[in-house]
């Protein structure tokens, strides 16, 4: 597989795993990979947790950008919360 998956569980601030890779040294790739995991992984249930609401999977991913979240990623993010929080509401 790619670089990029191996280094999808970098953090921004360089507390991940499994090189311990932070900020630009990590592959964009990974880094919109980690998003999209994350926020499928905040917006549905799971056996132990109810799904997050939309307001809530924002406050998460506000309070993570910089720090497990490529910042310009966290923004792409909250666009797309805001974006599927119109729609859940339709």
């Amino acid at each position: 597989m790619g670089s990029f998956v191996r280094s999808h569980q970098e953090r921004w601030d360089g507390t991940g795993y499994p090189d311990g890779l932070a900020g630009e040294s990590i592959p964009l790739e990974s880094r919109i990979l980690t998003g999209a995991d994350s926020l499928d992984a905040m917006t549905s249930d799971r056996p132990y947790r109810d799904a997050l609401t939309p307001d809530e999977a924002r406050a998460e991913v506000r309070r993570c950008a910089g720090t497990h979240f490529d910042p310009r990623v966290a923004e792409a993010m909250l666009a797309i919360i805001d974006r599927w929080g119109l729609l859940a509401a339709s």
